[in-house]
């Protein structure tokens, strides 16, 4: 079992240095055509994979599909392993969709070159890979030895669920934000990008390019007094930062959403990682278009909620609808985002015609 998961993290890896390394080692404006190419890229890889789970769980590779799944008492075959892999998956998609709102936020308000924007995605990715592991793993073993967890859970998504419906989400001032305010507390901020830099050393020479056209030779205004070679954080370190602490926020939502599905740690990593290894391409092929998705977030908070009750009600519910109630589930799911999609597509196109 361990060479599974140390063969899954080497793929995970090579992945991301064939990204950065290869495709996009210079800095550039990722297009919309760019970025939907890539989305198809991750998601083919995403469905690839849940064959591998099918095969692997059916035949018990490296042992997989050999111990009970806490979340509904069973122990998954190919058929419900696939199943709750993809529903896991569709699930945290979607609630990263909603992390895609807050990104495009933060990019405006720091103003983030758009040939940058890559770069913070990518290394927030990375940081959010390990933070989601490890979250998982705890929550795994929490689970494993207190089952009531679950409840827990479930309650919590649908309070969670019911906030988002009720609760106007207008975004605070990133100025005031807990972790801004820590990080310019502890760290010199420079007042200028030095091109992809997260980092420069005060005194430096000004051959780092400046993130704005033709002052690349003037010194930063905050270097140019400081002068002491100590080491300083540019705008963009502060713009990964809040984007580092703001997939913490939400990983609070979607950590016990995934396991309302399964509490298998390799359903529950593997699904995880795959759904966020495509939020980079995602952002870049959505955040021209997210003012149109006016129903989106009802449909997120509709889901936190059927997973929220389909954690309490696992047992009745497996009663009701048979071995394959996680396919019923899985298909409520993709309803419910269909359906707040096409709701704000028709609607928008009703608005433009009447404009």
């Amino acid at each position: 079992m361990v060479w599974l998961w140390v063969g899954f993290i080497i793929f995970v890896l090579l992945m991301l240095a064939l990204d950065l390394g290869v495709f996009h080692r210079h800095a550039h404006v990722i297009t919309v055509r760019e970025a939907l190419l890539w989305s198809g890229v991750w998601v083919t890889l995403s469905l690839a994979f849940s064959v591998f789970v099918y095969y692997g769980y059916e035949n018990h590779w490296l042992g997989l599909g050999v111990s009970t799944d806490v979340a509904d008492g069973v122990i998954n075959d190919g058929t419900t392993a696939t199943v709750k892999y993809l529903t896991g998956y569709v699930v945290e998609k979607s609630l990263s969709v909603d992390n895609i709102f807050v990104i495009a936020m933060i990019f405006g308000f720091f103003s983030v070159p758009a040939i940058y924007q890559h770069r913070v995605l990518f290394w927030g990715i990375l940081g959010a890979l390990l933070m989601r592991g490890a979250m998982i793993g705890l929550g795994a073993t929490l689970i494993a030895r207190f089952h009531w967890i679950l409840y827990l859970f479930g309650v919590f998504l649908i309070v969670t669920g019911i906030k988002m419906l009720v609760l106007k989400t207008d975004h605070s001032d990133p100025n005031q934000n807990f972790i801004v305010k820590l990080t310019r507390r502890f760290f010199p901020i420079t007042s200028r990008f030095h091109g992809q830099h997260f980092a420069v050393r005060a005194g430096a020479p000004a051959s780092y390019e400046s993130a704005f056209p033709g002052t690349s030779a003037l010194p930063d205004q905050a270097v140019e007094q400081a002068r002491a070679g100590m080491l300083m954080l540019t705008p963009l370190a502060l713009a990964l930062i809040v984007v580092e602490f703001t997939d913490l926020i939400f990983a609070v939502d979607s950590i016990p959403a995934i396991f309302a599905i399964t509490a298998d740690p390799f359903l529950v990593f593997t699904s995880n990682v795959f759904a966020i290894l495509g939020l980079r391409s995602l952002y870049f092929a959505l955040s021209g278009m997210l003012d149109k998705f006016r129903y989106l977030k009802l449909s997120l908070a509709l889901v936190l909620m059927v997973v929220g009750v389909k954690m309490l009600l696992a047992e009745r519910l497996k009663e009701m609808l048979g071995s394959a109630f996680n396919f019923y589930l899985l298909g409520l799911i993709l309803l419910i985002l269909a359906v707040g999609v096409a709701g704000s597509v028709i609607v928008e196109r009703r608005g433009e015609s009447a404009a």
